[in-house]
């Protein structure tokens, strides 16, 4: 889950070599980075004396690396704190935007931080939020009925145990209020079998979603850094998760396919693509990454060139409609 590893306070950003070789900064340019973290994709970009770059983050703690950059790379960096949902917001008007970059894991400064609670690690109060949040998944785990907790589980975390599991949460409820350390043993009396992975990695993954509404974020971020990125542009994208990959997958591949119309109508202009695929398949760490920074065994990257201007993103929306839906549930807390 997570993006990067501080080994001997140095940075290793998933997939960096791969992805700095597909968005080409060497012949310079504007580069927005839309999940700024540590900074490890920005600081690579910015060694290069002609390019620029515009970094995003939610969580203000980012803020603290995000100052050593802004005063290093004077002129050539600015940071926002800011939901990458935004990103049109942004007022960016640079005509030589090359390319915009979402790296969409946890630092590990994030999932090690026990005021965020991310890790099921963590003890005492639930909270999950990055920043620029409503509600906490204390309010989601205490508050939301057996049915919403069943769906969150198993649609955003893909748990087989989720009716189990919200049941058996609902029962402890009643009796006192649900920390982490028993949100944890209610997951792991649930699922007593064997598991390569730590048991609580679903349910607390979907808690993350919903909490810092990683499925409207990710698809109002894809659709805006479109709209924002000039013909030519790259939008690249490292996935974690199996989610999040197949929102992705379906935005880049389903715009890069020309869709067929009757040839009794004239051919409609929404109906042309408007991605170049760069790579087919996702580029995956390589053995020795893997080795080096375990946590980036489950990353994808996925990489497109925009190559037509398009508005109408109703399939896209239409498609995803349910995940929506369960992330409203937020909002009735």
């Amino acid at each position: 889950m997570n993006a990067t590893i501080n080994l001997e306070k140095k940075h290793f950003p998933v997939l960096l070599d791969e992805l700095i070789s597909i968005i080409s900064p060497l012949y310079g340019g504007t580069f927005i980075d839309c999940t700024f973290g540590q900074g490890g994709y920005s600081r690579e970009i910015l060694s290069n004396k002609n390019n620029k770059v515009v970094a995003l983050d939610r969580d203000p703690e980012t803020l603290i690396e995000a100052k050593k950059l802004l005063k290093k790379f004077k002129g050539r960096f600015r940071f926002e704190n800011e939901k990458f949902s935004n990103i049109n917001a942004l007022k960016i008007s640079d005509q030589n935007l090359k390319a915009i970059i979402f790296d969409l894991g946890y630092s590990t400064s994030q999932i090690n931080d026990s005021k965020k609670g991310l890790s099921f690690n963590s003890k005492g109060k639930l909270n999950m939020r990055l920043g620029k949040n409503l509600i906490s998944a204390d309010d989601v785990i205490n508050k939301l009925s057996y049915e919403k907790l069943n769906k969150v589980f198993k649609f955003f975390g893909d748990e087989q145990k989720s009716k189990i599991i919200a049941r058996n949460i609902i029962k402890k409820r009643l009796k006192k209020k649900i920390l982490s350390e028993d949100l944890v043993n209610i997951i792991e009396s649930v699922k007593k079998k064997y598991s390569k992975t730590n048991k609580s990695t679903k349910v607390y993954q979907s808690l993350r979603i919903l909490v810092n509404n990683e499925v409207s974020e990710l698809i109002f971020g894809l659709i805006n850094s479109f709209k924002l990125l000039p013909v030519g542009g790259i939008l690249a994208v490292v996935t974690f998760h199996s989610l999040e990959d197949r929102i992705v997958k379906f935005f880049f591949k389903n715009y890069s396919d020309e869709k067929k119309s009757s040839r009794y109508l004239p051919e409609l202009k929404e109906n042309k693509k408007i991605f170049k695929v760069i790579n087919k398949k996702p580029i995956t760490p390589s053995s020795q990454e893997i080795k080096l920074n375990p946590s980036s065994r489950s990353a994808k990257l996925r990489c497109v060139q925009k190559i037509y201007n398009h508005k109408n993103f109703d399939e896209f929306l239409k498609k995803f409609e349910y995940l929506l839906k369960i992330e409203e549930f937020a909002d009735q807390l």
